[in-house]
């Protein structure tokens, strides 16, 4: 099965955060375009910020990283056409968003 014209859905407390409709898929990762829903504001900044120390490159960042993206996961979660997904890893930027995800628990 195809990915391509899939909607997955980004939800978070009572307003959805916004929906991905899949535009390009290199496995493990998909991406597509994301439209945002009214709890993305909420949201906003832990996604630019996770970005940003995702592309830095010092001492450090990667443990300011995972403090910031398990906010993401505490407050966020990712919907597949099928259902609830148990791990992922999502980034949003824009009007882009790409993750991948997995029916198990990624490994520490």
């Amino acid at each position: 099965m195809g990915f391509d014209g899939q909607v997955w859905q980004v939800r978070g407390g009572d307003d959805p955060v916004g929906e991905i409709l899949i535009d390009e898929a290199d496995f493990p990762w998909l991406s597509g375009h994301f439209t945002a829903g009214p709890g993305y504001d909420a949201v906003r900044e832990l996604f630019a910020r996770e970005l940003a120390l995702a592309e830095r490159d010092d001492d450090g960042h990667w443990v300011e990283w995972e403090r910031v993206y398990d906010e993401i996961r505490r407050r966020v979660s990712l919907v597949s056409p099928d259902g609830p997904v148990p791990e992922f890893l999502l980034h949003i930027e824009g009007d882009r968003a790409w993750f991948r995800w997995s029916d198990n628990p990624f490994d520490d």
